[in-house]
């Protein structure tokens, strides 16, 4: 079953370029039943191993710019640290942190999905890059979720970067938050070995499915379909949150 799931959310991740964090966590913890704080470091440091064979090639083709991604970092990088103390301070509250977790899910899906809708005039404003990923950043330390989709946002609207280096350079970026993420869970010892180990089998080869069948269908309505899906699944969160679960 684990290897199965990685490999899905891999294959979404490859097809669509959604989901690293939006989508493992809320799978971990409502179909697998882990704790949310185990949830939120296994999917971190998951969505760092399968992207890396991605950023890799994204580096190698030089469609990453370095001067966006130190403004990115400046401010994603002291969120990250931010999200995972107010995580921590929630401890033993876990239905409100399964509540906060159902709404960063909703709210990523309902931002990219307005954003995959409609056209975005580009322009050029560096100086909403560093406190827009200071949010995202703590959104990640929070939840997992939102480097992907959210980053790509911002870029859109902040720079005029084109498609292909907003991707490498989201992607790098939202890997970079993973492994910080990833490490102060692993360190806080917040990650389960044999969850994230079987999930890793099946998500190199569905990375690399995913990657190969986005050059084979339309990315636009599959993209829709999964967005649609994870508000499906930040309201399942929110609910359990209530004290329904």
């Amino acid at each position: 079953m684990l290897v199965f799931i990685g490999f899905a959310i891999a294959f979404l991740i490859g097809l669509t370029g959604v989901g690293a964090g939006t989508v493992t966590a809320p799978v971990l913890i409502l179909f697998m039943g882990l704790p949310p704080g185990m949830a939120v470091g296994t999917a971190l440091l998951f969505g760092t191993l399968v992207k890396l064979p991605a950023a890799i090639v994204y580096l190698l083709n030089r469609q990453v710019d370095f001067g966006v991604m130190r403004l990115m970092l400046a401010g994603g990088l002291p969120g990250v640290l931010l999200g995972t103390l107010l995580f921590q301070g929630l401890r033993g509250r876990e239905g409100t942190v399964l509540f906060m977790v159902g709404t960063i899910v909703i709210l990523s899906a309902l931002l990219n999905l307005v954003a995959t809708l409609r056209r975005v005039r580009r322009v050029d404003r560096p100086a909403w890059i560093p406190p827009g990923t200071l949010l995202i950043g703590m959104e990640v330390g929070f939840s997992s979720a939102g480097a992907g989709a959210l980053g790509t946002l911002l870029l859109f609207h902040a720079t005029r970067l084109v498609p292909t280096k907003v991707v490498g350079t989201d992607l790098l970026f939202g890997l970079l938050l993973a492994a910080a993420g990833g490490g102060l869970r692993a360190w806080l010892g917040q990650v389960a070995p044999e969850v994230l180990l079987p999930m890793l089998t099946g998500g190199v080869l569905g990375s690399a499915f995913g990657a190969y069948a986005a050059t084979l269908v339309p990315r636009r309505p599959l993209k829709v379909g999964l967005l649609l899906w994870l508000l499906f699944i930040g309201i399942q969160l929110l609910y359990r949150g209530t004290g329904h679960g």
